[in-house]
């Protein structure tokens, strides 16, 4: 990239993706993405639909705790590790 090409943020933090590298991508008007910032760099990663589909099929649901209790087991495991 040519400095003169620089790209920069608008006041709303939104960036303008280039079209060639949206098509290397295969980024597409309307697509969603996840975007992960380490290290000074921010890693952006177009979401494919289904992607996770069945990923978790291999775990069992434990009926007897109920999605408040596993909150605050994991608030209070948070807490303690915390101190």
């Amino acid at each position: 990239m040519k400095p003169k090409e620089m790209r920069r943020v608008s006041a709303k933090r939104q960036i303008t993706l280039p079209a060639r590298q949206c098509r290397l991508a295969g980024i597409e008007p309307g697509d969603q993405y996840r975007s992960f910032a380490f290290d000074g760099c921010i890693t952006i990663i177009r979401q494919k639909p289904g992607s996770a589909w069945g990923c978790l099929a291999h775990l069992e649901a434990d009926e007897t705790v109920c999605d408040e209790q596993s909150r605050q087991d994991a608030v209070s495991a948070k807490r303690a590790n915390s101190s």
